[in-house]
């Protein structure tokens, strides 16, 4: 029997091992997926992709290493905190990176994700230590933004852009819960009166303005008198008015008065005849 009798049978199943090893060369990138490829230890050209890629006997030969170029959100688990004003509060947040250079993401830095987790957890509460509490509450921009410069320049270096930081929540405890809505009360309590003031002035200026002008004009004093009584007249009630001029009365008011008193002076001394 010749040796390819021999082999004739074995021809079929290393053409199945064969044809399985040679598709396991191939790779498949998404658009948003890109590989850096290591070649016997050493990066052989950019990061390729996206699309079909022929490795060289991986992973032996080549190895390559998948990057995800989409936008990450990554959840801040809650830190506690104590702030530049000494009260203790629980602060968590939300950071949005992507990977802007695949290799110094793989090169520079062991595992990016995490990396960028620990730098956010001890950014964040390094940032919120040195603020007031009503900063943090009042300014929360401010500080997203404060926490997003300090992130980005320290992961610059691997590669990673910070986007956007955004602080969440704020658990604050309960009694100080209960003493900022004591002091939100009195703040509401303040700005009534303030208001009330401001109205009961506003008020008397114009009422002043107002008797000035009738002082000058006595006839819008007379008007002002009849509208009152036209006002009082509208409701069903049992009284009865009848306006009468006021100069009318000052009249008879002043005649009267002379009526009565008698002819001459009265301070004179009576001489008898």
């Amino acid at each position: 029997m010749s040796l390819l009798a021999l082999l004739l049978p074995l021809a079929l199943p290393i053409a199945i091992f064969l044809g399985i090893y040679l598709l396991g060369w191939l790779r498949i990138l998404s658009e948003y997926e890109r590989g850096v490829v290591f070649r016997l230890g050493r990066i052989v050209r950019e990061p390729v992709g996206p699309g079909l890629l022929v490795l060289i006997a991986p992973p032996v030969v080549d190895r390559m290493v998948k990057i995800d170029l989409r936008t990450i959100a990554l959840d801040v688990p809650p830190q506690d905190v104590i702030t530049s004003d000494n009260v203790s509060i629980r602060v968590n947040a939300v950071v949005y990176y992507r990977v802007m250079d695949p290799i110094k993401a793989v090169t520079e830095i062991e595992n990016y994700a995490f990396a960028t987790s620990q730098m956010a957890q001890t950014t964040l509460r390094s940032v919120v230590g040195q603020c007031h509490l009503d900063d943090l509450l009042a300014k929360r921009d401010k500080i997203n933004q404060q926490v997003q410069t300090i992130l980005d320049d320290q992961t610059e270096p691997w590669g990673i852009k910070v986007t956007n930081v955004e602080v969440k929540n704020v658990d604050l405890p309960e009694t100080m819960q209960r003493a900022m809505a004591r002091e939100a009360e009195a703040e509401r309590e303040r700005r009534a009166k303030i208001i009330a003031a401001e109205g009961e002035f506003q008020s008397a200026q114009k009422l002043t303005e107002a008797a000035d002008l009738m002082e000058d004009h006595p006839m819008a004093l007379q008007l002002r008198y009849l509208q009152t009584c036209v006002e009082i007249g509208v409701e069903k009630n049992t009284t009865i008015f009848f306006p009468v001029p006021i100069d009318m009365l000052s009249k008879m008011m002043g005649g009267h008065s002379n009526q009565h008193q008698p002819p001459g002076n009265a301070n004179q001394p009576f001489n008898h005849p």
